[in-house]
């Protein structure tokens, strides 16, 4: 795999998993009990810590690109795995 594949897929798995973490421990500001400035929306949170957010991404995100690696090196799961979804009516030995 050339080394710019690599770049730009291991950010696609970036960029997914900062979608899946994002929501992950945020509590708004009602819910922690701290006073709302006047014009603030309901939904801000209160508690958002972007480092701990940047770390869990990468972490994840390494996790999840070190085993589609594995997979691309390694050939366990490959395009003859998902034959059974399409395969087509079965012919009769009559």
């Amino acid at each position: 795999m050339n080394w710019t594949s690599i770049i730009a897929i291991y950010a696609l798995f970036w960029v997914l998993s900062a979608f899946v973490i994002l929501p992950i421990g945020i509590r708004s500001q009602e819910e922690l009990g701290i006073e709302k400035i006047l014009g603030q929306a309901d939904g801000v949170p209160g508690n958002f810590r972007p480092g701990l957010i940047l770390l869990r991404t990468t972490l994840l995100s390494a996790a999840a690109f070190g085993l589609f690696y594995a997979n691309y090196s390694y050939g366990w799961v490959d395009r003859h795995s998902f034959d059974f979804l399409i395969a087509g009516p079965e012919a009769s030995s009559d």
